[in-house]
């Protein structure tokens, strides 16, 4: 799937693509995370985007898109204070696991527990029990949530992930792609939204997003991407 494809599929009122990944990210790779999250805010109009909250690769996803356009921003975490300082923006939807009545959810823990080694601990939190070891639990629910949704927010319609490629699809990040296989939820990483970056041109967010609101500019049409192209300097325009 190239960029153009995605934004044609996944760019529309209601869609919610989750972005996702691993604490630890190369250095190489981090100024990567933030374009990828700058390039989605500025090439669509509708899609909401969700994360985890976590540091590294969930951060960086969202650093651009939630200083211009925090409003299109949901946080799922793990416990109503998990890293609340760090996105006080009231324009951020925020969901917490430990406010799910799981009484009405009870795909989310059946979801949670599958073929999970951790499974008593999730039975225990869904219980009721608090404490350092079922706090776990809370975070496995919360990656599954990401995925399948709650009474509270809908299902997501397409997940991008940052993984460690030596050891994919291993821990947290390895489970919540675990349960899009599961349940159906088309999902890439950065084999393919690397390659992504190479067909955007030069961006600069600032003002840009502003313009889908200036029908004399844009017409209510979407902006249509043309990769970039090495012209020869001999070569003359016809």
């Amino acid at each position: 799937m190239d960029f153009q494809t995605f934004l044609d599929t996944y760019d529309f009122p209601g869609s919610v693509v989750l972005l996702e990944g691993k604490r630890e990210v190369s250095a190489e790779d981090k100024e990567k995370l933030i374009q990828l999250g700058q390039s989605l805010a500025t090439y669509t109009r509708y899609m909401r985007f969700r994360s985890g909250n976590a540091a590294g690769a969930d951060e960086l996803f969202c650093q651009k898109i939630i200083e211009e356009q925090a409003e299109r921003v949901e946080m799922i975490t793990p416990y109503s204070t998990h890293r609340k300082k760090i996105y006080a923006s009231d324009s951020i939807t925020k969901y917490s696991i430990d406010e799910v009545d799981f009484a009405a959810d009870p795909g989310l823990i059946y979801g949670s527990k599958l073929g999970n080694k951790n499974d008593k601990l999730i039975d225990s939190y869904a219980a009721g029990t608090r404490n350092r070891n079922t706090i776990k639990a809370a975070y496995l629910i919360r990656d599954t949530a990401k995925v399948l949704g709650t009474s509270e927010f809908k299902k997501a319609n397409f997940a991008i992930f940052y993984d460690d490629l030596k050891k994919p699809k291993s821990g947290g990040t390895g489970h919540t792609m675990k349960v899009c296989e599961e349940n159906g939820l088309s999902y890439i990483n950065q084999t393919v939204w690397f390659e992504w970056l190479n067909t955007v041109p030069e961006i600069k967010l600032k003002g840009i997003h502003k313009r889908w609101q200036e029908d004399s500019l844009l017409g209510g049409e979407r902006i249509t991407l043309l990769p970039k192209t090495n012209v020869n300097s001999d070569q003359k325009s016809e």
